[in-house]
C-alpha cells in the first residue's frame, strides 16, 4: 500500500498528473451543484485544490508554477481570439456609453480596493486578491500573481487566500445588485420589455428592405450607376420587374418606374435608401422566395485559405456566375455584403441566384466543414510566443523602481486581440471553431484554478480563523456592491439605459457569467446578452491590467 500513498501524498510526474486531474474532475462535478439557482461554476476548482493541499497533498512548487502560468496563458489568449474581432468595433457608437459605465465600474472597485487598504492596513497583495474574487476576474488574480512574482521573485499565497475568501460572495453580490436595481427603480419587467420592442434596432446589422422604384432621375439608370449616387452601405439583391419577370441584379440591370427592388442594408441607412429609390411597401421575403421560385439561396462557409482577408469584390462572383452575396454572417452577426467587406475564415455568406451558378460560387467560397475543423495550430503558438515576449518586455514609468512588465496574462491578451482583428488583412488564418475556442479556454483556467488552489491550501484554515481574514468577506462585499449600485444609478437616471441592457452591463462589468445566466432568465429577450458582449472585451482588458498596476504603484 506504500506506493499508494506515494501516490497521494509523494512526488514525481504520477503523482503531479494525478493531483491536478483529481482536483479538475472534482471541482468542475461540484460546479454543477446549484443552490437557489446559483453556482460556482468552475471556481469550485479552486476551492478543492485548497481543501487536498490543506490535508498534504502538494505538487513540487516549480512544476506547479508551470502548470499555473501555463493555463493563464492558454486562458487569457482564447479569450483574446474570441472578442478580437469586436472589441474596438464595441468602443464605438451606442457600445461607447456602455464601455464608458462599465471602465467607471472597473475604476471605482481599483479605488475603494487602494482606500481599504489605507486605511486597514491589509497588505495592497491580499487586497488585489480580494478585489479579484470580489468581482470575479480569474485572469486579474493571474496577472496580480504574475506581477508580484516578477517584482520580488516570491509568490504571495495572500493573493489566493483573499481571492478564495472574497469570490462566493462576489458572485452572490452581483445578482443582488441587479435584484437591487429592479426594487429601487420599480422596475416592471413587461414595460422594459415593451420598451425594449420599441427602441431596439441594429444600426450596423444587415436589414432586409422592399421597396417599390418612384424616383424618376433613376429610371432607366443601372445598378451600377444608383451605387455610386448615394452614400449608403446596401445590396441589391433582387428586382421584379413590372410584368413579373424576377432577377439577380447585376451591375447591368436595368431599373424602371414601379420596379419592386429586395434591398439588403444596414438600419442606419434604411430611411435614406427608401426615401432616395421611392417608398417601403410591406413585402415579406417569404413572398420573394415564392416569385423567384427559379432562384436559391443558401448559406455558404468561407473554408478557403486563399480568400482570408480578400475584399469580397475583388472575387467578381456576380459578374462570373450571375449570383448575388447579400449577407455574411460573422459571429452570429448579419453585415450587408458590400463589395469592400473583407472576408474571414468561418464566414458564412448567403448567397443567392441560380442553382447551377451558385454550386460553383460554393466552389470557389470552400464550404468544407473538414478543412474548418482542422485546427490551425501555427497562429496560436505563435502568437502565445509574441504574447510572452511582449509580456516580458520592460517599461519604465516615472516614479517606479521596478519596470513595469505586461506579464505572462496581458502580453498573450493584447497579441490575440490584435491578431484575430487585424491577422486576415494579413492573410492569417486565425479562425477557430467555437467549441475548440472553448476547450482551450476551459482546459486554461482548470489547470490555472487548480495550481493556485495547490498553492493556496496551506495556511487557509489559520488565516481565516486566526488572521483576520473574515473581514476581508465584509470588504469583498463593498468592492462587489457600491461600484454597481452607483453606476447602475447613474446609467438608469441620467442615460436612460433599459433594465435588461443595465443587467448586461452589469454582470458585463464583472465578466460574470452567473449573473449573465439570471440577467437572461429575468428578461426573456437577448438584450442582456449583447450588452455584456459589448463590454467584455474592454472590461476584461482592464481587469488584467489594473491589477498588476495596482500592485507595481503600490511597491513603487
Amino acid at each position: 500500500m506504500e506506493w499508494i500513498n506515494n501516490l497521494f501524498f509523494g512526488g514525481g510526474v504520477a503523482h503531479s498528473i494525478l493531483l491536478i486531474a483529481l482536483v479538475i474532475a472534482v471541482g468542475i462535478a461540484l460546479g454543477k451543484i446549484k443552490i437557489a439557482g446559483i453556482s460556482l461554476g468552475i471556481t469550485w476548482i479552486l476551492f478543492v485544490g485548497i481543501a487536498l493541499s490543506h490535508f498534504g497533498m502538494r505538487i513540487d512548487p516549480s512544476t506547479l508554477h508551470f502548470v499555473k502560468e501555463f493555463g493563464l496563458i492558454l486562458f487569457v489568449y482564447s479569450i483574446g481570439l474570441q472578442v478580437g474581432p469586436s472589441f474596438f468595433s464595441s468602443l464605438k457608437k451606442g457600445g461607447l456609453t456602455l464601455n464608458m459605465l462599465a471602465s467607471a465600474i472597473v475604476f471605482l472597485g481599483v479605488a475603494i480596493t487602494y482606500v481599504l487598504h489605507v486605511v486597514t492596513g491589509i497588505p495592497i497583495t491580499t487586497m488585489v486578491g480580494i478585489l479579484s474574487g470580489a468581482v470575479t476576474n480569474t485572469p486579474g488574480l493571474g496577472a496580480a500573481q504574475q506581477a508580484y512574482s516578477d517584482m520580488t521573485g516570491i509568490n504571495d499565497p495572500s493573493i489566493p487566500l483573499g481571492y478564495a475568501v472574497a469570490y462566493p460572495l462576489g458572485v452572490i453580490g452581483i445578482i443582488v445588485s441587479i435584484m437591487a436595481m429592479r426594487v429601487f427603480f420599480r422596475i416592471k419587467l413587461d414595460k422594459e420589455a415593451e420598451a425594449a420592442r420599441g427602441g431596439d434596432s441594429d444600426d450596423s446589422g444587415a436589414q432586409r428592405i422592399s421597396i417599390v422604384l418612384e424616383n424618376p432621375a433613376i429610371a432607366g439608370r443601372t445598378v451600377g450607376d444608383i451605387s455610386g449616387l448615394i452614400d449608403r452601405t446596401f445590396v441589391l439583391s433582387r428586382v421584379c420587374h413590372a410584368d413579373g419577370r424576377i432577377e439577380i441584379a447585376s451591375n447591368t440591370t436595368q431599373l424602371n418606374l414601379g420596379d419592386k427592388l429586395f434591398v439588403i442594408a444596414a438600419h442606419k441607412d434604411e430611411e435614406a435608401l427608401v426615401a432616395f429609390l421611392g417608398h417601403k411597401i410591406d413585402m415579406d421575403f417569404s413572398e420573394w422566395e415564392k416569385l423567384d421560385s427559379q432562384f436559391i439561396a443558401r448559406r455558404v462557409m468561407i473554408t478557403k485559405p486563399e480568400l482570408n482577408g480578400k475584399r469580397l469584390g475583388d472575387l467578381r462572383l456576380r459578374s462570373t456566375y450571375g449570383i448575388n452575396i447579400t449577407r455574411v454572417n460573422r459571429a452570429g452577426v448579419d453585415l450587408v455584403a458590400n463589395r469592400s467587406l473583407q472576408l474571414q475564415m468561418g464566414d458564412r455568406v448567403t448567397v443567392v441566384g441560380t442553382e447551377t451558378g451558385v454550386a460553383e460560387a460554393t466552389k470557389v467560397l470552400g464550404n468544407s466543414m473538414r478543412r474548418l475543423r482542422e485546427p490551425n495550430l501555427i497562429p496560436i503558438f505563435v502568437g502565445i510566443f509574441l504574447g510572452v515576449f511582449l509580456g516580458s518586455i520592460p517599461i519604465l514609468l516615472p516614479g517606479i523602481p521596478q519596470p513595469l512588465k505586461l506579464g505572462l496574462a496581458g502580453g498573450p491578451l493584447i497579441v490575440s486581440i490584435l491578431i484575430s482583428r487585424f491577422g486576415p488583412q494579413y492573410k492569417v488564418v486565425t479562425y477557430t471553431t467555437m467549441s475548440a475556442n472553448l476547450m482551450l479556454r476551459e482546459i486554461g483556467i482548470a489547470l490555472f484554478l487548480a495550481g493556485v488552489g495547490l498553492g493556496a491550501g496551506e495556511g487557509f484554515v489559520e488565516t481565516i480563523v486566526d488572521g483576520g481574514g473574515y473581514k476581508w468577506v465584509g470588504y469583498g462585499v463593498i468592492i462587489t456592491m457600491v461600484p454597481l449600485l452607483l453606476v447602475g444609478i447613474i446609467g438608469r437616471l441620467f442615460y436612460k439605459i433599459n433594465y435588461f441592457t443595465l443587467a448586461g452591463l452589469l454582470a458585463g462589468s464583472m465578466t460574470d457569467p452567473p449573473a449573465l445566466a439570471y440577467s437572461n432568465a429575468v428578461a426573456g429577450n437577448d438584450l442582456p446578452a449583447v450588452s455584456y458582449a459589448t463590454v467584455y472585451p474592454l472590461t476584461m482588458f482592464l481587469r488584467i491590467l489594473t491589477a498588476q498596476l495596482l500592485i507595481l504603484f503600490a511597491a513603487a
